[in-house]
């Protein structure tokens, strides 16, 4: 019979002036799932001819990928264009802008509790760069996030999609 890991919740208060309530319940979700067993990544790593346009970018030039997978993953405190540029000026200097991408797929992997695999992040990375970056990207879309809008768009977003406008005034018309 196989050992399971008891689930522990933490709960996070909301103050006042600290937090909005949207990112408190994302605080809340993901200290859950670092509790859960791994959940499977929403599309393979081979499965970035899917989204012709997309692998399109990511192949050719990939640093706009990773700037908006980091920005997400960083939730909005690294801007879309500073990791882009970054990740340019590395892979232009150095070549090695495999290292720097790998640690995104990492923070993103504890984010969301996803397995590692097929090998660690950094092979990953080094092997199929353009096919990692698009299923880190396709798995933040099949979390709820659009990448091309970046996170503070999407936080707005998430807070006015419970809000609900009300009806305008109407008159008596014939």
């Amino acid at each position: 019979m196989a050992a399971t890991r008891p689930l522990r919740w933490h709960v996070f208060a909301i103050t006042p002036g600290s937090e909005s309530e949207t990112e408190a319940t994302a605080a809340n979700r993901l200290a859950f799932s670092a509790c859960s067993p791994p959940a499977a990544w929403s599309s393979g790593l081979f499965d970035c001819f899917d989204d012709c346009g997309l692998c399109c970018v990511t192949y050719w030039c990939p640093c706009i990928t990773f700037g908006k997978v980091a920005e997400i993953v960083d939730r909005g405190s690294t801007s879309c264009g500073t990791s882009g540029a970054l990740y340019a000026l590395l892979c232009s200097l150095t070549g090695c802008q495999w290292i720097y991408s790998c640690t995104y797929r990492s923070k993103m992997r504890a984010q969301y509790a996803l397995p590692d695999g097929p090998c660690c992040d950094c092979c990953v990375h080094f092997c199929c760069e353009p096919c990692a970056l698009v299923q880190q990207y396709k798995e933040l879309k099949a979390r709820g996030y659009d990448p091309e809008i970046g996170w503070h768009l999407n936080m707005e977003r998430r807070a006015g999609a419970g809000a609900v406008n009300p009806p305008g005034v109407q008159g008596m018309g014939r």
